[in-house]
């Protein structure tokens, strides 16, 4: 069975995204473990009522970004993962993070890359003036949101729409497109 840990420091909608489409059999996988960075990250409820062994590993108490990441590391490794989903995990991890699990590691980013890499997505494209965006499944490199694209969801930009009603509809299309792009890298290993 091909092994999923999902990394994640908030509510946890992409992870019950992708929960509920293991459950329904489309994507052929089983997530082994749930690691947040927040004690208080509410995905840590959604993996317990899920069965799904879940840690806290809070970055406050590590004196470095990598000192963070190897302990991290540890842990995953524990698990013998075939892919890292993160999930809003709210860490830049580091480059010797990154380099062990390469190709091993996808994230979802709310913009249509190569288009808004970073913050602001949203914002952005309204005062931009485009007329579409979305959210990009893309494999993690060292490089903040360059890796290269798995899938693509997009939405209309539509007139009147604020920060949050754009959010609103790129949030829906990311637990439409990653559990489709999780199955998609299932399918090419």
């Amino acid at each position: 069975m091909f092994k999923i840990v999902v990394l994640l420091s908030g509510e946890g909608s992409n992870l019950q995204a992708i929960i509920n489409q293991i459950d329904l059999g489309n994507i052929e996988a089983e997530i082994v473990a749930v690691i947040s960075n927040r004690a208080d990250a509410n995905g840590l409820n959604r993996a317990e009522k899920a069965g799904i062994p879940n840690i806290v590993l809070e970055h406050i108490h590590f004196s470095d970004r990598e000192a963070f990441d190897q302990s991290l590391a540890q842990i995953i490794d524990s698990y013998e993962p075939d892919l890292i989903v993160l999930a809003g995990f709210m860490r830049i991890l580091s480059d010797g993070f990154v380099e062990k699990f390469q190709n091993k590691i996808i994230n979802i980013h709310p913009s249509l890359l190569p288009k808004y890499k970073g913050l602001h997505t949203h914002k952005r494209a309204i005062e931009n003036g485009d007329e579409e965006h979305g959210a990009t499944v893309h494999f993690v490199v060292p490089t903040l949101d360059s890796g290269e694209a798995i899938l693509q969801g997009v939405v209309p930009v539509k007139k009147g729409d604020t920060e949050e009603s754009l959010a609103q509809r790129v949030h829906e299309i990311e637990h439409i497109i990653y559990p489709q792009a999780i199955q998609k890298v299932i399918g090419q290993t």
